[in-house]
């Protein structure tokens, strides 16, 4: 048995936690990352690099940016800054891009283009590039689900004008997000720290996050008394601040879809920067398949339930295991209650975005349960998910 590390925390991390495996290095061929894409600017979320993209490509009112109808909430706010109106295309039952709707919804005013990465697998970004460049719009590619891997022989982020990735998905990190390039300088983006509160609230966040599930128990013991004193010192600080002073960390930190325009021109925390230095992207790549695969051979002969992919491509790199579940509000409950974490992607939906707007966005927000394949994952946490899903696809 696995022990609850919390009263309300999942049995296992849903999220990359840190530990002393992090800073592994694996041999063999070098894996890219969005990074490798070009010109890049770290800041403290996706959404944020969303923000700057739209900025720098010059997305003002009056103009239209296409988003999928599969969506993340959190990618429609940074939108609305800019006072263009995001308008939502249909994508497949796979979750693939539906060009021939994107060709129809492309007007006179529309600007720039989002599409998204799902869950690591790339999309089929050729004739999506080709498109922008026959009718002269921006392309933005959303990496957030995919800051490591390879497709068409390019790092991924390299077929857009302007590519956005997540970071914190990928390491064990609070916040962390990325602008990229492989078009365009990114000169004119000046970032600055957000302050000796916010890098102390990650480092001390992102810590805390690997001893809730036992990692790093010598570092934990040393670091006991600054860990208890911590949330009085927030305390004190919020207080000092005022009630409308500014946040000491990103909303996107804690889940929340919430865009706050203060964060725009900030640069993510040291410790974060210090994080992406040291990570071995090829042990982050090779652990994360491995458990994908192990999860995929374990779904063979379950009723009810199979990847929402038949396979990995090669140098693919997943964010989670997208599951399809015949019933999935039945399998979410069984395995939540067995403390099995999950993510529900794209719900909810931006406001007046429902099954009208695409079938398909609506049955992938509802039937697709996301589980945990991180490198973080220990054998007997991996081990011990295998077994709880079998008891709850049987059950």
């Amino acid at each position: 048995m696995l022990a609850n590390p919390l009263p309300g925390r999942p049995l296992i991390p849903l999220a990359p936690i840190l530990s002393a495996s992090s800073f592994r290095r694996a041999p063999g061929t070098p894996v890219r990352t969005v990074l490798d894409a070009g010109d890049a600017r770290l800041v403290t979320s996706g959404r944020v690099a969303i923000a700057l993209a739209l900025r720098e490509i010059g997305v003002e009112p009056g103009d239209q940016v296409l988003v999928p109808a599969y969506h993340s909430a959190s990618m429609v706010p940074p939108v609305l800054w800019r006072g263009a109106e995001p308008v939502f295309y249909r994508v497949g039952p796979d979750a693939a891009v539906d060009l021939d709707d994107l060709a129809d919804k492309i007007g006179p005013a529309t600007r720039a283009l989002m599409v998204t990465h799902y869950f690591g697998f790339p999309q089929t970004m050729a004739p999506i590039r080709a498109l922008c460049d026959a009718r002269g719009i921006a392309l933005i590619e959303d990496c957030a689900h995919c800051f490591i891997g390879e497709h068409g022989g390019r790092p991924v982020g390299a077929w857009g004008d302007y590519a956005i990735a997540s970071s914190m998905k990928f390491l064990p990190i609070y916040e962390g997000g990325a602008l990229v390039s492989a078009r365009h300088s990114l000169d004119r983006i000046v970032l600055r720290s957000a302050g000796a509160a916010f890098e102390a609230k990650i480092a001390l966040n992102s810590l805390e996050r690997g001893f809730d599930y036992g990692r790093l128990p010598l570092v934990r013991a040393a670091l006991s008394l600054p860990l208890r004193a911590k949330s009085a010192l927030w305390g004190r600080l919020k207080r000092g601040r005022g009630a409308a002073a500014p946040a000491l960390a990103p909303a996107s930190s804690d889940s929340s879809f919430n865009f706050d325009p203060a964060w725009v021109d900030k640069r993510s925390s040291l410790f974060a920067r210090a994080m992406l230095k040291l990570a071995a992207p090829g042990r982050i790549a090779a652990l994360r398949r491995r458990h994908y695969a192990r999860l995929q051979a374990a779904l063979q002969g379950l009723p009810g339930v199979r990847p929402l992919h038949p396979r990995l491509p090669d140098g693919a790199c997943p964010w989670v295991f997208p599951l399809l579940a015949d019933e999935p509000e039945l399998l979410a409950a069984r395995l939540q209650a067995l403390g099995v974490p999950l993510t529900r992607f794209g719900t909810p939906f931006w406001p007046g975005v429902d099954a009208q707007t695409c079938a398909n966005s609506a049955m992938l927000a509802r039937r697709v349960l996301a589980l945990p394949c991180h490198q973080e994952l220990t054998e007997r946490e991996i081990a011990w998910l295998i077994e709880q899903l079998r008891a709850a696809a049987t059950a």
